[in-house]
């Protein structure tokens, strides 16, 4: 006991020397950004300019470090040499520039995640630092060369620290496994940026973490790449991005896009849902080309010549002018609206050379550019060629294909009848998720008036020009010396390209349609269309991604059943399949309850192995049918009661959901908020309802609203609806697979086969 107290006293002594100076660090970042604010909004612009851009700098540094205080250093490595090599969330340096602490995504960390008794790569022991707050509270030690036995190794066990973070209370908060990552994971996350990873993996094997810690890693290996284009991350629902948004923040990382596919568009909000059916119709790649002849309809020929009459003269706008004009406009390959102002520009020549025809002599310059102006402003010229080239939004060109039944049977002829039919709904309908590739594609045929956009270019290219040179003398004269942050020009420069408040790449990148990433993450990617996959793959022409999903999960229509049949026609063979077998979250006889129903339901299910058993973790519970929903609302209140008095704390920890088909979810809700005060007690239920929805640590939730999610304990009814729902056996196995303790299972019909082994 004695050489445990010294070993726990000797690393908080150096964990106390890491906060010590991150606190330094701390101090100084906000030292002088506060200097930096005295000076105020006073002298020359480039002056204020370069105020701002370290403002900022300093603005992002103070936030990185605030973000590591929790577990700020979790590991250490005994070296062959005698040395020994601490790893933490950051690195830490002293002034003389000497290591206090590694960052784990250094390659002098990758032996705490890789090494083996086998392969030990140098080290002799591992031990990982388990912490709360700033104390030391625990070690847990791997003997990696047993030539080094002595007295002093002690605590050994290898994997003591991830079975405690297995078996801690859930939070309604991912967090990050930095501290525990496996040797597969940690293969996974140092994977090359070039092309596409995907990450396949059961429930319960850690694809989510494993994708927020590459992007974590890609972001410090790549540093000068990605932090311009920054990197976008994809998930599948809002709640799903709040459950995971402290992750990243938590490693180091604040500068990561996330948003979901029905948010992807600047200026559109989908919330609505598509039926599983019609999800499926417009998922379909058919629509790349029916969007490209929804446009070209907006480019016709008139039916019959227009005639006007300027200054006394007759003039025509001829059939054969538009159809010429309308060609060469599309030779030139550029977008709907941007192509409209040469094609305007040519019929108007056309028009202005009748017009000196019948005038009888040549027009001087100043003469055409007036009857240019005339032509341009005569109202039955605005009109004609407003119906021969049209101008239009994505969203108008969308809305009215599904508004307007003879616009979608002329850009989708090869749809049925009946696939039309159900597609038909009235103008103004909210916008659906499986709206937001179409539109897309739309605003990418269409474009905008490049007018002003070329005037705009050409003022970001000179002020983007100006700033760098001013950057590089601002970093010639050595005003960066002391800024303790490691800048080259190009990044100065962009905090010095524009006045007013400064916005982070992620920001600009989210407001922007047409940015391009230099990585795209994106999770429960099973559940994405083949039109959701063009949409994205648009936004990553090095085609560097990240994919992490499990098919056998797929619930929507729309969805993959096979990497090979989603990804390939996109990216071709420019992806590879790695495959997670390590159920980290799910006890062992629930994730085999769920195997065997997936199999006896066919879904292509990943070979997966448990890391560990729980005791009682699957509880099946028929329930008589006599009283019906009344009789089995009654049972989901009671169990409910059980399992928050055994997982629910009053510190917010621990989670218990209850997991109902769609159509039931309202009754269920309604039953179990009205009993909590009786299950729970009066103060305990006001304090749980008083949690905003994603938060609660008592929930009602579908088996869609469950993805990516997991609880401590789930109350599953009627596993038999489930599977019959729109998502099918594949809803079912992912209802199963969300709880890390118990799993309790309300049934009134029969169970699925499988259930019973």
């Amino acid at each position: 006991m004695a050489g445990r107290q010294d070993e726990l006293a000797h690393e908080q002594a150096v964990v106390d020397v890491l906060y010590t100076r991150l606190d330094e660090l701390r101090a100084r970042a906000r030292g002088r950004l506060r200097e930096v604010r005295r000076e105020g909004p006073s002298g020359s612009p480039q002056n204020r300019s370069e105020r701002d851009a370290f403002a900022t700098l300093y603005e992002d540094r103070a936030a990185q470090l605030d973000a590591v205080e929790d577990r700020l250093a979790f590991g250490r490595l005994d070296l062959d040499d005698g040395t020994a090599r601490y790893v933490g969330r950051i690195g830490l340096t002293d002034d003389e520039q000497r290591s206090l602490l590694t960052d784990w995504r250094a390659p002098a960390a990758e032996a705490f995640y890789r090494a083996t008794a086998l392969q030990p790569a140098g080290v002799r022991r591992r031990r990982h630092l388990v912490t709360a707050a700033r104390r030391v509270t625990g070690l847990e030690d791997e003997l990696l060369d047993l030539d080094h036995v002595d007295a002093d190794t002690q605590n050994l066990s290898g994997e003591g620290a991830l079975l405690a973070a297995l078996a801690s209370r859930r939070t309604g908060r991912m967090t990050d496994i930095v501290a525990t990552i496996q040797a597969e994971q940690d293969r996974i996350i140092r994977s090359d940026l070039a092309g596409a990873l995907v990450v396949q993996g059961g429930p319960g094997t850690g694809k989510t973490a494993v994708a927020l810690h590459r992007a974590a890693y890609l972001l410090y290996a790549h540093r000068r790449l990605l932090e311009r284009s920054g990197v976008l991350l994809v998930g599948p629902s809002r709640s799903f991005l709040r459950y995971i948004d402290q992750v990243l923040p938590s490693l180091g990382e604040t500068g990561v896009v996330s948003t979901t596919v029905g948010e992807l568009l600047p200026g559109i909000s989908a919330t609505a849902v598509d039926d599983g059916p019609v999800a499926e119709i417009k998922g379909r790649l058919l629509w790349g080309e029916a969007i490209r002849r929804a446009v070209r309809a907006r480019e016709r020929v008139p039916e019959r010549d227009v005639r006007f009459r300027l200054d006394g003269h007759q003039l025509v706008i001829r059939r054969r002018d538009v159809r010429d004009a309308i060609a060469r406009a599309r030779r030139g390959h550029k977008p709907h609206n941007e192509a409209r102002a040469g094609f305007v520009r040519d019929m108007l020549a056309r028009l202005a050379d009748q017009y000196r025809t019948l005038d009888g002599g040549d027009l001087t310059p100043e003469d055409r550019a007036i009857v240019l102006e005339d032509l341009r402003s005569t109202r039955e010229v605005r009109v004609a060629l407003n119906l021969a080239w049209f101008p239009i939004t994505p969203e108008r060109l969308v809305a009215d294909l599904f508004a307007k039944p003879h616009r979608l049977a002329e850009a989708a002829p090869s749809l049925s009848a009946a696939e039309r039919d159900l597609l038909r709904r009235e103008p103004g309908a909210p916008w659906t998720e499986s709206d937001v590739p179409l539109l897309d594609e739309a605003a990418e045929l269409l474009g905008d008036d490049d007018a002003l956009a070329r005037a705009e270019a050409s003022a970001r290219a000179a002020e983007r020009a100006e700033a760098l040179e001013y950057a590089r003398s601002v970093l010639a004269s050595g005003a960066a010396a002391s800024s303790m942050i490691q800048v080259d020009a190009e990044t100065l420069a962009e905090r010095f390209a524009t006045t007013g408040p400064r916005m982070t790449t992620a920001e600009r990148a989210a407001a922007d349609r047409t940015w391009t990433y230099g990585h795209v993450v994106v999770d429960e990617a099973q559940e994405l269309s083949p039109m959701a996959w063009r949409m994205l793959v648009r936004r990553v022409p090095t085609r560097s991604m990240t994919v992490v999903g499990d098919v056998a999960q797929t619930s929507s229509q729309a969805g993959a059943r096979s990497w090979s049949s989603a990804l390939t026609p996109v990216l071709r063979d420019g992806w590879r399949l790695e495959e997670l077998t390590v159920s980290y979250r799910t006890p062992a006889e629930v994730a085999d309850t769920a195997q065997r129903m997936a199999k006896a339901a066919g879904l292509p299910v990943s070979p997966l192995t448990a890391a560990r058993e729980v005791p009682g973790a699957l509880e099946l519970h028929p329930v008589d049918a006599q009283g019906a929903a009344a009789r089995l609302h009654e049972a989901v209140v009671d169990q409910v009661a059980r399992l928050a008095a055994e997982f629910v704390g009053h510190d917010g920890a621990g989670r218990v959901a209850v997991v109902v088909a769609e159509a039931g979810r309202g009754p269920v809700r309604d039953a179990v908020e009205a009993a909590l005060p009786r299950a729970l007690g009066a103060d305990e239920a006001a304090r749980v309802l008083a949690q905003k929805p994603e938060d609660r640590q008592v929930t009602v939730l579908s088996p869609r609203e469950t993805k990516g999610l997991e609880f401590d304990a789930v109350v599953l009814v009627e596993p038999a609806d489930v599977a019959a729902g729109a998502g099918g056996p594949a809803d079912l196995y992912v209802a199963m697979t969300r709880p890390t303790q118990r799993l309790v299972v309300l049934h009134e019909r029969a169970l699925p086969d499988g259930f019973e082994g």
